[in-house]
């Protein structure tokens, strides 16, 4: 917002650049990302002081893809790199951008490899994109003057002609006092509103993606500081048999678009895009349906067949058909397959083991009063 061209709405010359302040905003913005997440993962698990995340962190990530199958099987002096250098960048590499030009630059040029590293080996989605933008603040025009064209009349000399315009200014017209004051006061008002993000950074306590101000101006962001160990998954499965009790009711699975399900489908590439009901199913999965009562409120979405509902699914097995009179969750615990192991021979990405149920089979009668207890719209209804 503040880094548009505000001559265009005040008296200010079309050169006017974005204020020294703006650019520092940006640049504390990256630097409390990345301390905050170097910090909560070094309070969070002892894994990250063991130097053993990684040996997890690609099986377990919410959504896999195929890089991250190959990069899960690195030797154990690799994983243990991985993490060192994941300590150096978040947690020595921010104060670069303290120790003058140079090393700012290199601040940016580091973070924003380290933020495509992560996009290659894992479908964090946009997180990684996102963060990629304040980094940008780290280099300045001279940094960035290769990426454009030195053609007569391309940007390089237009931006020539403005700083020497600049330079020769005598008179600055009034809109440029406003918009320093404007600039000051939004200086003033993020220390003011930094003074509690900073004192989160230094304590033992410390929390992650949070807001302390109702304006949610200055927030803390990050990554989460522990590492699941296993990956466990949520199976939902549908049967048209009478009696869900029955050994002989046959069960058929649905497919998320990018989640771990079927065995054979290979992990998928989905960033920058995010589906996040695949992700909120990776948080169901290490807690109960008690604490995620919106797997309920899915699971009677499915038994009524709601289109807009099963165009979130990669697969329906009822489709073209009735409706399934009964839908359960299945626990499994997932590991990838060992690469030219007897799975992968066999086509399979994955190996999985059944730990239980995770919700009791239900059909759509069942759950009225659950949704009328939660004023919930009962599926199927218009």
């Amino acid at each position: 917002m503040f880094l548009c061209p505000l001559w265009a709405l005040s008296r200010l010359p079309p050169h006017t650049p974005p204020s020294s302040i703006v650019i520092w905003a940006f640049r504390w913005l990256i630097f409390r990302i990345m301390l905050g997440a170097g910090l909560i993962k070094i309070r969070g698990d002892p894994c990250w002081k063991e130097l053993t995340c990684m040996d997890y962190h690609y099986e377990t990530q919410p959504v896999p893809n195929p890089i991250s199958y190959f990069l899960h099987r690195s030797p154990w002096w690799f994983h243990r790199l991985e993490t060192l250098t994941n300590h150096l960048l978040e947690l020595l590499v921010p104060f670069f951008l303290l120790l003058g030009r140079r090393l700012c630059l290199l601040h940016g040029l580091l973070q924003i490899l380290f933020q495509v590293l992560l996009i290659i080996s894992g479908n964090l989605s946009f997180l990684n994109w996102l963060t990629m933008v304040p980094s940008i603040a780290c280099f300045d025009d001279a940094s960035l003057g290769f990426l454009f064209s030195a053609r007569r009349g391309a940007v390089k000399e237009r931006a020539a002609r403005l700083r020497h315009r600049e330079g020769r200014a005598q008179q600055l017209p009034w809109g440029c006092y406003v918009r320093r004051v404007v600039n000051v006061s939004l200086g003033l008002l993020l220390a003011w509103l930094s003074v509690p993000v900073v004192l989160n950074l230094l304590s033992a306590r410390q929390v992650m993606n949070s807001s302390f101000h109702p304006l949610r101006i200055v927030n803390t962001y990050g990554a989460f500081g522990s590492i699941t160990k296993e990956r466990t998954e949520v199976i939902l499965q549908g049967t048209s048999s009478l009696d869900p009790n029955d050994p002989s009711a046959v069960w058929e699975e649905y497919e998320f678009k990018c989640k771990p399900g079927d065995l054979r489908r290979r992990p998928c590439f989905i960033s920058p895009y995010h589906y996040r009901l695949d992700w909120l199913m990776w948080f169901a999965a290490f807690q109960t349906y008690e604490q995620n009562e919106w797997i309920i409120h899915l699971a009677g979405k499915l038994l009524a067949q709601e289109e807009e509902t099963l165009s979130l699914l990669a697969t329906n097995p009822f489709a073209g058909r009735e409706a399934p009179r009964w839908l359960r969750g299945e626990h499994f615990k997932y590991k990838f397959s060992q690469p030219g192991g007897t799975h992968a021979r066999q086509g399979r990405w994955w190996i999985r083991r059944r730990i239980g149920p995770y919700f009791p089979p239900v059909n759509l009668q069942g759950l009225k009063k659950f949704f009328e207890d939660r004023n919930w719209p009962f599926p199927g209804q218009n």
